[in-house]
């Protein structure tokens, strides 16, 4: 599917996976300092009358050929609906790029294989043969407990060292916006079931 990707024109090829952007984790990090200034990353908390979420969970997709990732942040926690509300976008913004069909490589999330998932994935694919508009998603599952096969987690390692911060909390807004700027990508309103659910 990789090899088919690069050589069809209108074909994208996407690595995908969830994370959470803690509030209050630190990551493993290096960092050069003056030998008399360290940098040190003091322990935070968050107040108890905070009433933001403590971590952020968002969908990413990373397009190795055109250099790009798209971040959808998500109220709560990824989910079939909202994966199928993910999904959607996705094939949005391939359309608007000029794309036919979008090769996604992901894990074995409860999430992705669901069979409300898969019954979309099915009827989506079967619209767009039909009707011969819309983007086919060809969906490629990772093995279990291999996240060393998905190129987009060093990615998310490396952002979480890019975006701490040393000393304090940060709010969700900012958390967000530095998110965003780490992988050069705008803000969207985030997925929400209780936006979405008629």
């Amino acid at each position: 599917m990789i090899a088919l990707a690069t050589e069809r024109p209108g074909w994208l090829l996407g690595y995908q996976d969830e994370t959470r952007w803690s509030r209050v984790a630190r990551p493993a990090l290096s960092a050069w300092a003056e030998p008399q200034r360290p940098v040190r990353l003091t322990e935070v908390a968050i107040p108890a009358d905070d009433p933001a979420p403590k971590a952020l969970a968002c969908y990413g997709l990373w397009l190795p050929e055109r250099n790009e990732t798209w971040l959808r942040f998500v109220d709560g926690r990824p989910v079939s609906a909202l994966t199928i509300d993910y999904l959607t976008w996705c094939t949005e913004q391939a359309a608007v790029r000029g794309m036919t069909t979008l090769i996604l490589i992901w894990d074995n999330a409860g999430w992705h294989v669901s069979h409300q998932v898969r019954d979309w994935l099915r009827r989506h694919n079967q619209a767009v043969a039909r009707t011969g508009h819309g983007v086919r998603l060809i969906p490629c599952w990772l093995p279990s407990r291999s996240p060393w096969l998905n190129p987009i987690e060093p990615k998310w390692g490396h952002g979480k060292r890019r975006v701490v911060e040393p000393e304090r909390v940060l709010s969700p807004d900012e958390l967000e916006e530095r998110v965003c700027q780490v992988f050069d990508c705008p803000r969207y309103p985030h997925l929400s079931l209780s936006n979405d659910v008629t």
